[in-house]
C-alpha cells in the first residue's frame, strides 16, 4: 500500500519534476517563485553560479498588503524594476510546483508589465 501524499509534498514532487527541465543561466536567470499562505516571495536566480541575483517578497516595506492578487502584483513589477536595474531582461518561469493560477499569474503578469521577457 502507497502511503497518501500531503499537498506540499505533491507540490515538491512537482517542482522537482519542472526543475529537471527549467535551470537558470547567465543570460536567461530563473525566476523562481514561492507561495506560502500569508505572502509571496520570487527570486531571480543563476544556477550556473548558484547565485540569487534579485529577491523581492510581500514582506518588503515597499509592498503594502499581504499575500493577495493585488500584492502578487506588486511584488512582481517590483521585482521586475529592480531586475530591469540590475541588467536582467529576459528570464525562465519557475512556478515552483504551484498552479499557474492567482496569485502565481499574478506575479507573473507583474513582471512581464514591469519589463521582464519570458
Amino acid at each position: 500500500m502507497v502511503p497518501q501524499l500531503n499537498t506540499n509534498a505533491k507540490r515538491l514532487r512537482r517542482h522537482r519534476r519542472v526543475r529537471g527541465k527549467v535551470s537558470g543561466t547567465a543570460q536567461r536567470p530563473r525566476l523562481n517563485v514561492f507561495r506560502s499562505l500569508n505572502h509571496i516571495y520570487a527570486q531571480i536566480i543563476d544556477d550556473g553560479a548558484g547565485k540569487t541575483l534579485v529577491a523581492m517578497s510581500s514582506q518588503d516595506k515597499a509592498i503594502k498588503g499581504g499575500g493577495n492578487c493585488e500584492c502578487a502584483a506588486e511584488v512582481g513589477k517590483a521585482l521586475a524594476k529592480k531586475a530591469v536595474k540590475a541588467g536582467i531582461t529576459e528570464v525562465v518561469f519557475d512556478r515552483g510546483g504551484y498552479l499557474y493560477h492567482g496569485r502565481v499569474k499574478a506575479l507573473a503578469d507583474g513582471a512581464r508589465e514591469g519589463g521582464l521577457k519570458f
